[in-house]
Formats: structure tokens, C-alpha cells, sequence
């Protein structure tokens, strides 16, 4: 394949400089953007450490931010640490309740969706299923079902799905020529995820469904067939036992 032609789901592409201009979709003109840091990756299990939630206009600029610190009620292992920058001693010196930031976590997050507005997360199953057992665990009433949410690592794979490499949040910010200072801290993340969702509007445009909500619910396909592509691959090479699956529920498991 030269490098004037790409594939998008099976079909072939012009490159983009044979790309007549198409109109980005309405949604990138305000987008929410939504992220965690945390004790670790098990969702069912770890807690919040750090958190944003933000809204950035149709440039990406940042329109209204507001992050978060958390005393997580446990230690905060070395590796997270590592991660975030947030040890143990700091989170229960200068971090507030757990409690009280998932509560006021919930409600941003709701009061954007009820808003209409797409929140974007980067690998979204992660950031809202962690935050639904964090209510749980609080006895506050949970986000069921988010939407619209745009994940840029679902909608990128969907529409680039032969290009190699890594897909981590720094190395596909780089790719869509967003900048990205300061990763895993939430804000910095939030907001280029937020970036990268815009970049990857501007770049698919002819392609993209025509509404948000459409967009939402075709990532929930996009996310269980990747899903089951990477199951068999991971098989293939012994990382999976041949009973095992991936999940590939989406956008909260």
C-alpha cells in the first residue's frame, strides 16, 4: 500500500493531501474531557487518587477545568506512585475525603452528559468503571450508562486499524500532532485526549457518523470486535489461555 493510500473499516482512502474539505462534525465545538489517576488498574478494586473534569472549545482550549485530590483510605503501592507522582503521605495530607470527591467527581461528569455535551476519555472502560464501584463502595448513586462518550482510543483503532505501534495516550497524542506535558497527571491527560478526539474529527470527517450519538454507539461494536481481535491474537502468542476473553463492553463495564 503506498503512503498516499490508507484503509478506514475496509474501504480505501485518499491520503490527506488529496482530501477535498469536509466539515468536522458539530460535537467538536465543546467537548467535555474526563480522566483518573488511581491506587492501580483494577477497577473493581483500586481507588481515585487524582481526577479532572473539563470542557475545552472547538480549538481545544480550555474552557472550564476542575481537578481533584484524594486521600484514596489506602496506601498508594509504589507503582502508581510511580505513575501519578502521589505518594501515600501526600494523598492523606492534602487530599480530601474520598467520598466527597466521588461524589462531586459524579456530578460533573452527569451534569455534562445531561447537558448533552460528549465527554471524552481516553480507553473510557477504565475511568468509568472504576468511578461506578468507587460509588458503590460510597453509597452514591452511579453513572449506569454514559453517554455520549467519545473514546479516542476506540474511534483511532476503528479508522487507522493497520498502523503499528503502541496506542498509549502519548504515543497517539504524537501522532495527531497533539501536545502532551506532564502525562498521567489527570488534567494534562484530560485535555489531550480531548485534543486527539477533535484532531481525529478533523482528520475522518467524511467518514465520521453524522451525529454523536450515532458515533457512541457505533464504538460500542468497534470496542467488542477489538476486543475479540485481541483476544485471538493474545491466544495466538500464549498470553490468553483458548477459554479466556478480553471484555469488550463499552463504554463501563
Amino acid at each position: 500500500m503506498s503512503e498516499a493510500t490508507h484503509t478506514v473499516i475496509g474501504m480505501r482512502r485518499p491520503g490527506p493531501e488529496q482530501l477535498p474539505l469536509w466539515d468536522v462534525p458539530d460535537w467538536v465545538r465543546m467537548v467535555g474531557v474526563f480522566d483518573l489517576e488511581t491506587t492501580g488498574v483494577d477497577v473493581t478494586a483500586d481507588r481515585i487518587v487524582t481526577a479532572h473534569v473539563g470542557l475545552l472549545d472547538a480549538d481545544g482550549g480550555v474552557i472550564r477545568a476542575r481537578d481533584w485530590l484524594a486521600d484514596p483510605g489506602v496506601p498508594i503501592p509504589d507503582g502508581a506512585r510511580a505513575v501519578h507522582g502521589i505518594s501515600t503521605e501526600h494523598a492523606r495530607g492534602h487530599g480530601r475525603r474520598a467520598a466527597d470527591v466521588v461524589a462531586e467527581v459524579v456530578d460533573a461528569v452527569r451534569a455534562l452528559l445531561d447537558a448533552g455535551i460528549p465527554v471524552v476519555a481516553y480507553n473510557a472502560p477504565f475511568d468509568f468503571s472504576l468511578l461506578k464501584y468507587e460509588c458503590l463502595r460510597y453509597g452514591i448513586a452511579p453513572i449506569e450508562d454514559p453517554a455520549p462518550v467519545i473514546d479516542p482510543l476506540v474511534v483511532d483503532k476503528a479508522y487507522d486499524r493497520w498502523r503499528k505501534g503502541k496506542r498509549t495516550l502519548q504515543v497517539v497524542a504524537a501522532h495527531y500532532a497533539v501536545r502532551l506535558e506532564a502525562a498521567h497527571q489527570a488534567s494534562a491527560d484530560a485535555v489531550a485526549a480531548g485534543r486527539v478526539a477533535q484532531a481525529l474529527a478533523e482528520r475522518f470527517a467524511p467518514w465520521l457518523p453524522p451525529t454523536v450519538h450515532e458515533l457512541h454507539t457505533r464504538q460500542i461494536g468497534w470496542a467488542r470486535a477489538q476486543a475479540e481481535s485481541l483476544t485471538e491474537y493474545f491466544i495466538g502468542i500464549g498470553r490468553l489461555d483458548p477459554d479466556d476473553r478480553l471484555d469488550g463492553r463499552w463504554p463501563i463495564r
